[in-house]
């Protein structure tokens, strides 16, 4: 193997810094939203707490869209992971049922993750060229749950995601009943594996 250059290793240097920074602004957001909620995260407000500039931010981002869009594509990579492990490690039981408990528990341990993916107006592509990867594998989880019905799983699939989302939003502002959660969940799981 040949040794780095010593102008290759301070790029190299130089984008680890950049990455580590870009991770750091990340984590600040999901830190203060979590505690306050995402209206008080700001730019000058992350720029305190991180002790970077305003510029550097930007540099980073472009704007706070860009930070919280990029917070809910994390997010969308953290959702994916969740659910394909869901689905790959059923051993008894229903992978449907697995990777719908899985969902559920995703956005009620992640409320403000689960906001800024769903429920913030983003300019984040759903179902574009444009959409990220990351969507496209949380996306494909459920899309996997519907083999062999050709054209008709992306809708199937599409409308198992917004029973989920519906049950979790609807749980998250209180306006579903918390006893009944299990009932609803096998009666959506019967739905979907009938």
């Amino acid at each position: 193997m040949t040794p780095l250059r010593p102008v290759d290793r301070i790029a190299e240097r130089k984008l680890r810094d950049k990455q580590a920074r870009r991770a750091q602004i990340l984590q600040a957001a999901r830190r203060i939203a979590e505690l306050e909620g995402w209206p008080n995260v700001t730019v000058r407000r992350l720029s305190d707490e991180i002790s970077y500039s305003q510029p550097v931010l930007y540099s980073h981002f472009g704007s706070r869209e860009g930070i919280l869009a990029a917070v809910a594509v994390e997010g969308f990579q953290e959702l994916g992971l969740v659910l394909e492990k869901a689905r790959t490690r059923v051993r008894r039981g229903s992978t449907v049922e697995a990777v719908a408990v899985a969902y559920l528990e995703f956005a009620a341990n992640s409320p403000a993750l689960y906001e800024v993916m769903f429920s913030l107006s983003l300019n984040v592509a759903f179902d574009d060229a444009a959409t990220p990867a990351e969507l496209r594998f949380a996306f494909s989880q459920l899309l996997d749950l519907f083999p062999g019905q050709n054209s008709k799983a992306e809708v199937l699939a599409e409308m198992f995601w917004a029973s989920l989302h519906g049950m979790a939003e609807l749980s998250r502002t209180s306006r579903f009943p918390p006893g009944r959660q299990k009932e609803r969940l096998r009666v959506l799981v019967d739905h979907f594996t009938s």
